[in-house]
């Protein structure tokens, strides 16, 4: 009989084995694959190929499918000759920081772009149309690429050009999305439908004109191509406008289908983008645009187009549009009233439920801050986080960069008005009950998917951040969740600085609405993946703090946030994974000499509201046998003062009495405090 170490030490070398042979067929060492597999039975060498390797990376792959994906057409051979792998095997795979789950070995190559391992999978009969975990067929990773070559041979083979990833996005509207004309003529000529939309509504045609493909809007406009409007209500012409492509957008106001309005339309949002675009700031061009536009309205005497005009907006400047050429002409050397004018326009034309409305607010908004004009910043800021809201789109960036801010505002010296901050609260509050509402609710969540889908294909140029596939929505929900707690905990943070230094000049109203906030946040009860609780977080050193301007006025642990939280409802005995309290984590500060009022203020907040002293974590401790100081160890024993209920409930998990069921449910959360517990019934 085998003993348990034979049967490790065996489990170990498979292992090992498994790695190596794919790392052979990863490096394209085709003879060290073959002696590797030649003299294993049957049995191992089928296990061996199709089992999967996972990557410090997140790729997961077979032998075959690492061989496919770096363009080892030698080693597919000899795999394929030799040892018959499965070949429709799916895997994780790698490509410019994005994770493809579901991939075969034939979208691997495909998407890879080796058109020798191609053929060689397609002969050997493997299915060109399977598809990723998104749908996404080799044929549409070839189109993304731009490579005619193998996108001629799938078709040549069956492929169906007509099959959408899970986003409804075709194969052609890659293609005219990254600009690949031979592709696109390849793709018509074939039968391909211009006028198929994607979930988002967009067409072929809308992703060729917001990129600027102007060859490619040709094509499609002589294959057919409607005029039609995407779920935002943009046509290709607008679309064109909103991303400052003046040559698409100077081609398609030629069409006869186009009526007066919509050109003028085009013409104003465009002069109106260029002025406040991050990567297309032109005030020249935005000029001449406004210009050209408004002369456009008074070309007929007989029937001018006049602007139909909604109410001024605070955040800029309550500025009201030009409606005649002598005004437009007044303000042409004036960039402030320019910047005013083109916002205001663009959000006449787009509409507040636009996605593409905030970004050049975001923009102008920074550049207000750049040059000290906060004020200005944070109205404009504001106006664009009530926008994102509105439109259910993630704020994530948007709440830091308050932080920021703010922060930077307090450190130098510059007034910061309360209600802002609140708002800023109320925003943050918002966002983390929708974020516990997905994770609770998966089907919540396609409006995440969806938004990440538009913005992967529309907006790749203007992300501040890549952010990897590889779990789904899941991943970006807890992502974005973990992201936005520590964003709130220096909003918190920043509020409390704010109280402070204003004392006694603090609005009533403004308090009681922070409180109720802090009320509403502590009671949604968001934790970080480790179990971490804003309590927990407000007073740990280890929290991290963003280093642009915000750790200034941010370190933790703060005993004002603690405070806050505290006093609003915050749980003192939320445990962590660690089942650790925050009075496990405070009584671990090593800077308690330095900074002893935060230490004594910290834990004795948190024993005069309740915190257990006897609570025991995953490691047996308790908060007194976790101390790290003198000074923690001095302020906990003049502390110490066990109820009988305490001293009962350890008796209980000291030895290991059974109680679920044969004491008031009530008690029996209380019970777990006080150990890990092995008996519970």
């Amino acid at each position: 009989m085998d003993t348990a170490s034979e049967i490790i030490d065996d489990d170990e070398f498979q292992q090992s084995l498994a790695k190596r042979i794919y790392y052979s067929a990863k490096d394209g060492m085709a003879i060290a694959l073959y002696t590797l597999l030649n003299e294993k039975s049957d049995a191992d060498v089928n296990r061996l190929i199709n089992q999967k390797i996972l990557e410090e990376d997140g790729q997961s792959c077979t032998a075959l499918i690492i061989a496919a994906r770096y363009g080892h057409d030698k080693v597919v051979r000899m795999l394929l000759d030799k040892f018959k792998p499965d070949l429709e095997q799916e895997g994780t795979v790698k490509f410019d920081g994005y994770v493809i789950e579901g991939a075969s070995a034939l979208w691997a190559a495909a998407g890879a772009g080796h058109l020798n391992v191609v053929k060689t999978l397609v002969k050997a009969g493997a299915n060109v149309n399977h598809p990723t975990k998104t749908n996404s067929t080799p044929l549409r990773a070839a189109c993304f690429d731009g490579r005619l070559d193998i996108v001629k041979y799938l078709t040549d083979h069956q492929a169906d050009i007509n099959i959408s990833n899970k986003f409804n996005n075709t194969c052609l509207m890659i293609a005219a999305y990254k600009g690949h004309l031979d592709v696109v003529n390849f793709l018509l000529d074939k039968g391909a439908d211009p006028n198929k939309k994607a979930h988002c509504g967009a067409t072929a045609l809308h992703f060729a004109a917001e990129c600027g493909h102007t060859a490619i809007v040709h094509e499609l406009l002589k294959y057919g191509t409607k005029m039609t409007k995407n779920e935002s209500g943009m046509t290709p012409l607008i679309a064109a406008a909103e991303r400052t492509r003046a040559e698409v957008v100077e081609c398609l106001v030629k069409r006869e289908e186009m009526t007066k309005e919509e050109i003028i339309d085009a013409y104003e949002l465009l002069g109106a983008s260029y002025a406040n675009d991050k990567d297309s700031y032109c005030l020249i061009k935005a000029y001449k645009y406004l210009h050209q536009s408004m002369e456009l309205r008074y070309s007929d005497t007989n029937n001018i187009v006049y602007k139909q005009l909604g109410s001024t907006v605070k955040a800029y400047d309550n500025w009201k549009e030009c409606e005649t050429l002598e005004r437009l002409e007044s303000i042409k050397n004036n960039p402030n009233a320019i910047h005013m004018e083109s916002l205001t326009i663009r959000e006449r034309i787009l509409g507040l439920h636009n996605p593409e409305l905030t970004h050049p607010i975001v923009f102008r908004g920074a550049i207000f801050a750049d040059n000290a004009r906060f004020d200005r910043c944070i109205d404009l800021w504001l106006h664009a986080l009530k926008l994102r809201q509105l439109n259910n789109i993630t704020v994530v960036t948007d709440l830091l960069r308050f932080a920021q801010v703010f922060s930077q505002m307090i450190h130098v010296g510059v007034d910061l008005d309360l209600s802002q901050v609140i708002n800023v609260l109320e925003a943050s509050v918002t966002e983390l009950s929708k974020n516990k509402a997905k994770i609770q609710n998966p089907e919540l969540r396609d409006d995440v998917e969806q938004y990440v889908a538009r913005r992967t294909l529309r907006r790749r140029r203007r992300r501040r951040r890549r952010t990897s596939q590889h779990s789904g929505s899941q991943f970006f929900v807890t992502e974005e969740m973990e992201s936005n707690i520590t964003t709130t905990l220096y909003i918190l943070t920043i509020l409390t600085k704010l109280m402070t230094l204003n004392g006694n000049r603090c609005d009533e109203s403004d308090l009681t609405k922070a409180h109720h906030l802090v009320h509403k946040l502590c009671a949604l009860r968001v934790c970080l993946k480790d179990g971490q609780t804003l309590l927990h977080l407000a007073v740990n050193a280890e929290t991290p703090v963003d280093d642009f301007h915000t750790n200034d006025v941010c370190k933790f642990p703060c005993a004002a946030t603690a405070k806050l939280l505290i006093r609003c409802g915050a749980d003192v005995n939320a445990m962590d994974n660690e089942r650790n309290t925050p009075l496990h984590i405070i009584v671990g500060y090593s800077k308690s000499i330095s900074d002893f009022s935060t230490l004594h203020s910290i834990i004795m907040e948190l024993i005069e509201a309740g915190a257990h002293m006897d609570t025991v974590n995953n490691r047996g401790h308790t908060p007194y046998d976790a101390v790290t100081t003198g000074v923690a160890e001095i302020i906990l024993r003049s502390q110490t003062k066990l109820s009988l209920k305490c001293m009962a409930a350890k008796a209980v998990k000291a030895y290991n009495l059974s109680y679920a069921g044969n004491v008031p449910r009530c008690l029996e959360s209380f019970i777990e405090l006080h150990g890990p517990g092995l008996n519970q019934g």
